[in-house]
């Protein structure tokens, strides 16, 4: 039988996947209180974590409040199944030693930088030349009275 907070956990993230039927949230007591480890499709995990984790965040804050209820503490978990670890396995791996086109890229890069090293003591100086005018503009305002 799920006890309450499997059961809010598994409501909340069958809402979001495309694919309900594979969402399992387990759950462990250890000594920092309750672990949920929730499993999803490897197509929908992105659905549950969200941009920046905001909608994992937003689950685990969730959580937090039923804890408080509950007087527990519950963190959750998003396992990684192994069908997406097994599709960059796949992924041809690259060379150590590099391209002759590779090389030449290189070469090329580094004449941009020889290049771009000149241009920066013209830099310095207008940069300089801004930050005094900065300054002075500054020093100007110090002086209104307000």
């Amino acid at each position: 039988m799920a006890t309450i907070d499997q059961q809010f956990v598994e409501y909340i993230v069958k809402t979001l996947v495309n694919n309900p039927d594979k969402v399992a949230v387990d759950r462990k007591i250890d000594e920092k209180g309750v672990l949920l480890s929730l499993t999803v499709d490897p197509e929908d995990v992105g659905r549950v974590i969200g941009k920046r984790g905001v909608t994992a965040q937003a689950i685990r804050v969730l959580l937090r409040a039923l804890g408080t209820k509950q007087d527990a503490r519950f963190n959750l978990k998003i396992v990684n199944t192994d069908e997406g670890a097994e599709k960059k396995e796949e992924r041809p791996k690259k060379d150590d030693a590099p391209r002759d086109e590779e090389v030449d890229e290189i070469e090329e890069a580094d004449e941009v930088e020889e290049v771009e090293e000149d241009d920066e003591s013209d830099d310095e100086e207008g940069s300089s030349e801004l930050a005094e005018k900065t300054r002075a503009e500054l020093a100007d305002l110090d002086d209104l009275d307000i």
